[in-house]
């Protein structure tokens, strides 16, 4: 079912993804690596979810965070990126970059000396904050506009926001990870955040963004890419 990208440069296993003239590598994790730029873009981290929720009385573990930013330490570390760009609902409330806890304020600010690092605002935390980095409401590069919310009226747009996510059956059984979607106009990216949910690509808050002809989805897998055909792609 899954179609496996091959490449002689890299490992067997490694998928690329061409949008509006570039080339990027999509990974595991649910970041994308653009490698001619050195830049990794991640999507809805929605760091102190847990936290959030807390103060609102449902008592939830608060690893949430530590876990996301373990992950993204892992991310630079295998592609030495020396950019981040974060696409919004980075913090899953405003008030999130206050509720850090020393251990997670102290790996975020490792991370952010080692890059430069631009936070995009989300819906989610729409107010620039003081952390470090430099707080935009999107960022233009080359040709590409990089933002929060996702909109079919913008040529070379990649946007998070619907954290998306495709089901296909295999072998009886259906399966059903994050994403990564786009055409020739928009890319929207997985939701990066270990507490983040999904939503199914051919649920109705998809509908008109995309050309369906011209749709490419990557799916995650467990350590790998696969990218599949819309044709596999069912409800639910």
């Amino acid at each position: 079912m899954f179609q496996e990208a091959v490449n002689t440069n890299e490992a067997d296993t490694t998928v690329f993804i061409r949008f509006a003239g570039h080339m990027f590598e999509p990974l595991a994790s649910g970041a994308l690596y653009w490698r001619a730029e050195n830049m990794l873009l991640v999507a809805d981290l929605h760091l102190e979810k847990m936290s959030s929720f807390a103060r609102r009385g449902q008592m939830l573990p608060p690893y949430d965070t530590g876990l996301t930013l373990r992950r993204l330490e892992q991310d630079l570390l295998d592609t030495g990126a020396a950019t981040v760009i974060a696409l919004g609902d980075s913090f899953h409330r405003d008030e999130g970059t206050a509720s850090l806890q020393d251990m997670d304020r102290a790996r975020l600010d490792g991370l952010m000396e080692r890059c430069e690092w631009l936070w995009l605002s989300g819906n989610h935390d729409p107010t620039p904050h003081q952390l470090g980095g430099r707080c935009l409401p999107a960022f233009a590069h080359r040709g590409l506009t990089l933002t929060h919310e996702p909109q079919r009226s913008v040529d070379g747009l990649i946007a998070g926001h619907l954290h998306p996510a495709a089901r296909v059956l295999m072998n009886g059984r259906s399966v059903r990870r994050g994403c990564f979607v786009h055409d020739s106009r928009l890319m929207i990216m997985p939701a990066y955040g270990v507490s983040t949910g999904t939503l199914n690509i051919l649920s109705p808050a998809f509908i008109g963004l995309f050309a369906w002809s011209e749709i490419k989805v990557t799916m995650m897998g467990r350590g790998r890419l696969y990218p599949v055909s819309p044709k596999r792609l069912v409800g639910g």
